[in-house]
C-alpha cells in the first residue's frame, strides 16, 4: 500500500504521480473502515483529501502553518503526519482526538473544536511572523458553513491589514452540518460555476509574470486596480473589494489544478483567498446520499452505512422534537430558531410544519439569541435550540440584549453536560456557571423524558428568561411515577429518607437514585430530591434538611464545579449559617478529555458507586 510510505510530515512529497492518484484512494478506504468501528466525523473527511495532500505537497510541515476551522475535517491531516496507528483509538479515553492537538504533533499549530475561528487565528500568526521576522506560510482552512459566523467576517474586516503572505482557503461543499443557508451560501453559489474568471486570470497573470523586469510591477498594479472586467466575471467581488485576492474556484478532486492554485498563492504579498468546490462524503455512497448524518457518525456497516447498533429508544433530542411541534400547533406565537444544527437540534419536524416560524441563522450563535431577543419584544415566543458549548459564544447577547430586558427567550439547551467523543471543546459543563451568573435568568433540568415535555411546556408559558438543559443520548424513562407540577424555584422528594439528602440535578437524578440504594446497603437511608432549578433553587427544601437535622446534604449536577449548582447551595448555607455539612459531586474545574460518558463519568468519580463512596468516606 502507498499508504504504508506515509510515516512522518512531508513524506507525501516522495510519491510519484500514480501514488498520490492510489493514496487518495487508500486514505478514503482507510477512514471508512476505520471510522466504522469507532465512529467520528467522517462526510466532512472524505471531502477533503485531496484539498489535503495538495496543502502537504505545497507546503513545509511543520515549519509551515495549517490551521483548520473546527478541524474535525483533519484526518487526512493526521494520517500525513504519521498519526496512522492513533486511529485505533481514535475519540476514546486516552487515544487519540478527533480535532487538531498541538499536544500530539508540531503539525498541529493551534488546537481548535468550534467554528469560523481560523482566519483569525491565522492573522495572528502571519502578524506575529511579520514582528518576529520570521519566514513560513500560513495557511487557515475554513469551510462555507464556518463563514456564517461572525467571527469569520470580523477577521475577513482585518485581513487586508496583512503585508506579507496569508492564505485562506475555502473549503466549499455547499453543506455545514445540515445545508448552508443565507446570503453567503447564495454569493458563492455564483463562484461555483465561474471557471472563465479564473482561468482567464491565472493566464494573464502568469503570462504577465514570465515578462522580465515589468511583469511584475504590471501584476501588481492590476491587482490594486479597480477592474470593471473582474465586476462581469464574478458577482460583487466581495473579497477582492476588502483587499483579499480572489483564486479559484477549483475542483477539490484535482490534486493538480490545487497544486497550481497554492503555489501561485504563495507568491501574494499580502491576503489571498483560495476557492476550492468539494463534495461532502465523497467516495463513499452512503455518506455522499446523506452528508448530514455522516458528519458525526456512530459505528456502521460498511456496506449499507446503517449503524451497528441502532436505537432503539428515543434519545433527548426526539423527545424535544416531538414537544416543540406540539408547542407550535397549540401556540402560533411560538416560533423556533437553529444556528445550522436543525436536524441536530431536532427542529426538522417543526420546520416542515411550519416554514414560516422556523429560522435557521447559519453559524452564527451571537445573531440568533439577540434576533430572539427581537422576536420577543414584539410578543412571540422564541425558542432557541442550540448545543450547550455553542451557546457559550453568546454569552454578552444573553446577558445586554435578553436577560435586562427580561424578554421571554426559551434556550433549549441540548447536549447539556458530558457529551463525550469531541472532548474538551464539546463538553457543555459550563452552562449552569456562565448562566447563573446572570440576574433574571431560570434555568431547569429535566430528570427524565416526561419531564422534559413538562418543562418545556412551563417555559413556554413563562414569560420571561428561561433555560432548559438536557443531556445528549437516550432520554431516561425510569420513575415515571413522579410527576409533580412544576413550581418556580421548587424542587421534587423522590425517596424518603433521614440524616443525608442527595439533591441531584437533571441528568444526575437516576445516579442519586441507584447510590442511594448502595447506602441503603451499607445501613444509610439517604432521601433523594429531584433539584428541577438549579437557579433559583429549592431554598425551602435546604431549609427544612437544617431543621429536621440532617448531616449531610449531598448536590449532583453534570457541571463544572466553580459557579454551579453545588456552590450556589454552598453560599446559601455559609449565608444562612446552617451547620450541615455539603458534599458537591460534580465536574472538578478542568477540561475533560474525549472519551464515552460512560468512562467519563467513572474517572471523574461521578458514577452511582463512586458517588456512594465518596458519601460514606465523608461520614
Amino acid at each position: 500500500m502507498v499508504l504504508d510510505k506515509i510515516q512522518h510530515e512531508n513524506d507525501i512529497k516522495k510519491l510519484n504521480e500514480a501514488e498520490l492518484s492510489d493514496l487518495a484512494d487508500e486514505i478514503r478506504q482507510f477512514l471508512v473502515d476505520n471510522i466504522s468501528k469507532t465512529g467520528g466525523h467522517l462526510a466532512s473527511n472524505l471531502g477533503v483529501v485531496e484539498l489535503t495532500m495538495a496543502l502537504h505537497l505545497c507546503l513545509d510541515l511543520p515549519k509551515d502553518k495549517i490551521i483548520w476551522d473546527v478541524g474535525h475535517q483533519s484526518y487526512t491531516h493526521k494520517l500525513l503526519t504519521g498519526r496512522r496507528d492513533g486511529f485505533r483509538s481514535l475519540r476514546q479515553f486516552g487515544g487519540m482526538s478527533g480535532f487538531p492537538k498541538s499536544n500530539e504533533s508540531d503539525c498541529d499549530c493551534f488546537n481548535t473544536g468550534h467554528s469560523s475561528t481560523s482566519i483569525s487565528a491565522g492573522l495572528g500568526f502571519a502578524h506575529a511572523r511579520e514582528i518576529n521576522k520570521e519566514d513560513y506560510h500560513v495557511v487557515s482552512v475554513i469551510g462555507d458553513g464556518a463563514l456564517t459566523g461572525g467571527l469569520a467576517f470580523e477577521a475577513l474586516n482585518n485581513a487586508s491589514r496583512v503585508k506579507s503572505n496569508f492564505i485562506i482557503v475555502l473549503n466549499d461543499n455547499n453543506m455545514s452540518i445540515s445545508q448552508n443557508v443565507g446570503g453567503m451560501n447564495r454569493y458563492l453559489s455564483a463562484f461555483r460555476t465561474a471557471d472563465v474568471y479564473r482561468d482567464l486570470k491565472l493566464d494573464i497573470m502568469n503570462s504577465l509574470n514570465k515578462i522580465p523586469v515589468y511583469g511584475g510591477r504590471m501584476v501588481k498594479r492590476i491587482r490594486n486596480a479597480k477592474s470593471g472586467i473582474k465586476q462581469l466575471f464574478v458577482p460583487g467581488m466581495f473579497f477582492e473589494e476588502m483587499g483579499i485576492l480572489y483564486l479559484g474556484p477549483v475542483d477539490g478532486g484535482d490534486l493538480a489544478g490545487m497544486c497550481k492554485l497554492f503555489e501561485e498563492a504563495k507568491r501574494v504579498d499580502g491576503p489571498v483567498l483560495v476557492h476550492v468546490l468539494t463534495h461532502k462524503g465523497a467516495g463513499y455512497a452512503p455518506a455522499e446520499r446523506h452528508p448530514a448524518r455522516f458528519h458525526g457518525a456512530e459505528p456502521f456497516e460498511i456496506e449499507t452505512g446503517i449503524p451497528r447498533n441502532p436505537r432503539v429508544k428515543a434519545n433527548y433530542t426526539d423527545v424535544f422534537s416531538t414537544i416543540i411541534k406540539k408547542m407550535g400547533e397549540r401556540n402560533p406565537n411560538v416560533v423556533a430558531i437553529t444556528a445550522a444544527m436543525e436536524d441536530g437540534t431536532g427542529l426538522k419536524r417543526f420546520h416542515n410544519v411550519y416554514p414560516e416560524r422556523f429560522f435557521d441563522v447559519g453559524i452564527a450563535e451571537a445573531h440568533a439569541v439577540t434576533f430572539a431577543a427581537g422576536l420577543a419584544k414584539c410578543g412571540l415566543i422564541p425558542v432557541f435550540a442550540v448545543y450547550s458549548s455553542f451557546l457559550q459564544r453568546a454569552y454578552d447577547e444573553i446577558l445586554h440584549d435578553v436577560c435586562i430586558q427580561k424578554l421571554p427567550v426559551v434556550f433549549a439547551i441540548d447536549r447539556a453536560g458530558l457529551v463525550g467523543s469531541d472532548g474538551e471543546t464539546h463538553q457543555g459543563i459550563f452552562d449552569i456557571s456562565y448562566l447563573s451568573s446572570i440576574p433574571n435568568m431560570t434555568i431547569m433540568a429535566p430528570k427524565n423524558k416526561w419531564e422534559l415535555s413538562d418543562m418545556m411546556k412551563y417555559a413556554v408559558e413563562f414569560g420571561g428568561p428561561i433555560a432548559v438543559r438536557y443531556p445528549r443520548g437516550e432520554a431516561y424513562d425510569g420513575l415515571k411515577e413522579y410527576r409533580a407540577p412544576i413550581e418556580l424555584g421548587k424542587s421534587e422528594l423522590l425517596r424518603e429518607g433521614k440524616g443525608v439528602a442527595l439533591m441531584a440535578l437533571g441528568s444526575m437524578v437516576p445516579c442519586a437514585m441507584e447510590a442511594a440504594e448502595i447506602l441503603k446497603e451499607k445501613g444509610i437511608d439517604a432521601t433523594v430530591v429531584n433539584a428541577r432549578f438549579a437557579m433559583p433553587f429549592d431554598r425551602q427544601m435546604i431549609d427544612q434538611f437544617a431543621e429536621d437535622g440532617y448531616e449531610l446534604l449531598v448536590t449532583l449536577e453534570e457541571n463544572v464545579s466553580s459557579g454551579g449548582f453545588g456552590e450556589h447551595v454552598a453560599s446559601y448555607l455559609i449565608k444562612t449559617g446552617k451547620e450541615m455539612r455539603l458534599l458537591n459531586i460534580s465536574i472538578p474545574d478542568m477540561y475533560v478529555e474525549h472519551g464515552s460518558v460512560e468512562c467519563l463519568l467513572r474517572e471523574l468519580g461521578m458514577d452511582a458507586k463512586s458517588v456512594a463512596d465518596r458519601i460514606l468516606e465523608v461520614l
